[in-house]
């Protein structure tokens, strides 16, 4: 803006009533940020007051003085007003115009990168315009009733109580809007059944026209306008009620974000509503009305933060996602001896299957396929060998630490408490023996089975099945002091990537229930039988989660380097027990004079820290978003850290075995 805009002499002679609209609003732009920028003499008389105040009353001083500009001032609001629609400054600033998330998200971005114009007749528009400055709440807010009363001398052409036909009108579009809400569909079914008995929703919109008709006689029943005012209250209380009662529903049966919006939106034009009432009904609303537009000037800047939106909106559908994980990563915690032995067992059975994916591995390097494609079979090839370890109930160990953390987070809501703290400790404890039982049953099998494979080639075809030339390029590639350490970081994020799409997944089949689907849909039912049904109803609600996790795992492991390449990033996955079942199977070509070499010695080396990152950095990962999802905060790290140690020094096997 030109230095014209800072100019109070030139703001007094470029008032001018009859310009056309466009002018009159960019004057109006230019007055607030004449307001909003004092020079420094003007600063230093101000004793702590905001500086848009001090200017505001040098200005009014101005005005009293020089009244030939205060009507031209006037004259300039008052005509704005009148050639403006007003009601959408009510009923629209702070809301989306329609209810999904990702609409609004693109409307924001529109704001946030697309200059404003004053040519226009919306209000809405032109508050966002005049008010965009995130500091004009607090210096509105901080109007004291004398300098308010001043005030009128700007509003003195303004047409007597003409806001209150603006805000009735408003509130009957808000109305309007928390009446379709209410009953639309995807809300209304999700709302507690006891709080819409009396049927609040039905009846807003006649209890708004009761209390108009109750004002609009020549003589005002305050009695029935008293009786009618009450009433509304009651039924706006009870259209809250019912509404926030959706989370509760949402938490049960699935998330939706987009209906958490529309639930915040209906919630905040029930107050918007409440907001308008306490401007209409007050002896004087001055106070309410200044109010009112300080709140307005704060949602408006709400509304233009991206992060806030989704901060807001998928906070629950984080705490969702982790609950469902923490579900499924109780079953990957053992707690006593028999379930560390069974962890043991089904570790090995693991490791048994990444032995063949190991070998599967070396064969789609042999076909030569193009980047994409062998990505996209490696992938193919991971998933299923996956998707088989679950559906035998057995466990891949770096897909523990995705699925357990949510379940210790769980433990953090009471560690504030002795016993909880406690509890917390040996849950930790619980967890590492876990992840060590995974780990040694997976090692334990696959070195020793691709070993073996490996011989019995030599013995039957003369030739290893993984050549010296694959072998050579394994003992390059698993390397201490190559990029494969980065590479399990890398992976450990695939890792903790693919326990949110478990989470996601598993929380949109039960929000949109296919499980009942399968078991009730006709066609369904008529095809499978209803025993039938139901059986695969049962079976798809307890493995969806684990069949997204590994298809997802799988898959992110064989396309991401691929897909990553084709911008220039050069990353690889490197997975503990497929780097050592590589590793076994050069030993297997190389013979076992190798392992007397440095070169096999750093692989070795390299995959200890391998693991330790793959576990490590996806625990981590889901750790922390389930610890924000819960919304705990750790005040007192020290006294967990603590703890730890304590145990450590204490009862050091217990991170390792198992108490009898």
């Amino acid at each position: 803006m030109s230095s014209r805009s800072w100019d109070l002499t030139a703001l007094l002679n470029a008032a001018d009533p009859q310009a056309a609209l466009a002018e009159r609003n960019l004057w109006l732009a230019r007055l607030l940020e004449w307001l909003r920028h004092a020079p420094r003499e003007e600063v230093s008389g101000g004793l702590g007051t905001p500086l848009p105040l001090v200017r505001l009353k040098h200005l009014l001083n101005v005005l009293e003085r020089h009244p030939e500009h205060a009507r031209a001032f006037a004259g300039v609001i008052a005509g704005v007003w009148n050639d403006v629609d007003a009601v959408s400054l009510f009923a629209e600033v702070g809301f989306a115009p329609r209810m999904a998330l990702w609409g609004e998200f693109l409307g924001r971005l529109r704001r946030r990168l697309l200059p404003q114009t004053t040519d226009t007749r919306d209000l809405a528009a032109l508050f966002e315009l005049l008010f965009g400055d995130e500091n004009d709440e607090d210096w509105i807010a901080a109007i004291d009733d004398e300098l308010l009363g001043r005030l009128s001398l700007l509003f003195a052409a303004a047409p007597d109580g003409g806001w209150r036909v603006e805000a009735r009108a408003a509130i009957t579009v808000l109305i309007s809007n928390v009446h379709a809400a209410g009953l639309a569909g995807p809300l209304r079914v999700r709302m507690d059944e006891a709080l819409l008995q009396d049927k609040p929703f039905h009846q807003l919109p006649a209890a708004w026209a009761a209390v108009e008709h109750a004002q609009a006689g020549a003589e005002v029943d305050r009695a029935a306008q008293a009786s009618a005012m009450q009433y509304l209250h009651a039924l706006l209380d009870g259209c809250r009620a019912a509404a926030l009662t959706v989370p509760e529903h949402l938490e049960v049966h699935g998330v939706s974000v987009d209906l958490m919006f529309a639930v915040e939106q209906l919630t905040a034009r029930l107050d918007r509503i409440e907001a308008l009432l306490a401007c209409l009904l007050s002896q004087q609303p001055q106070r309410e009305l200044l109010r009112l537009v300080a709140g307005l000037v704060h949602v408006v800047h709400e509304r233009r933060s991206l992060r806030t939106l989704f901060a807001r909106h998928y906070s629950l559908l984080a705490r969702k996602v982790a609950e469902r994980s923490a579900e499924t990563g109780e079953h990957y915690i053992t707690r006593n001896r028999a379930e560390y032995r069974d962890m043991l067992q089904r570790a090995a059975g693991g490791g048994a299957v990444i032995a063949g994916t190991t070998f599967a591995k070396f064969f789609i390097a042999l076909l030569g396929f193009t980047a994409f494609w062998g990505g996209f079979w490696a992938g193919v090839n991971y998933a299923l060998s996956f998707v088989v370890i679950h559906l035998l109930h057995w466990t891949v160990a770096t897909k523990q630490p995705a699925m357990t953390a949510p379940a210790l987070a769980d433990k953090l809501l009471v560690v504030d408490r002795d016993d909880g703290l406690q509890g917390f400790v040996d849950e930790v404890a619980h967890l590492v023996r876990s992840q060590v039982a995974g780990i040694i049953g997976n090692l334990a099998v696959v070195a020793p089975l691709v070993l073996a494979v490996q011989g019995l080639c030599w013995l039957a075809f003369g030739a290893p099945l993984v050549g010296e030339k694959d072998a050579h390029y394994v003992l390059h590639s698993l390397s201490l002091f190559g990029p494969s350490l980065l590479f399990a970081a890398f992976t450990g994020t695939l890792l903790f990537a693919s326990s949110l799409i478990a989470g996601w997944v598993e929380n949109w089949f039960v929000f949109h229930r296919l499980d009942s689907a399968i078991a009730w849909n006709p066609g369904i039912v008529a095809t499978l039988g209803q025993a039938r049904a139901q059986r695969w109803s049962h079976w798809w609600r307890a493995n969806i989660s684990g069949l997204a996790a590994n298809i997802s795992l799988g898959l992110m492991l064989g396309l991401a380097p691929a897909l990553l390449g084709f911008i220039g990033l050069d990353l690889e996955v490197r997975h503990v027990t497929l780097s050592t079942g590589q590793l076994a199977a050069a030993v297997g070509a190389l013979g076992y004079g190798v392992m007397a070499t440095w070169a096999f010695w750093s692989c070795v080396i390299c995959i200890a820290g391998i693991g330790v990152l793959n576990l490590g950095v996806s625990f981590f990962c889901a750790f922390k978003v389930a610890m924000r999802s819960r919304g705990v905060k750790l005040a007192d790290r020290r006294r967990v850290y603590a703890a730890i140690r304590a145990r450590l020094r204490h009862q050091p096997l217990s991170f390792l075995i198992p108490p009898r």
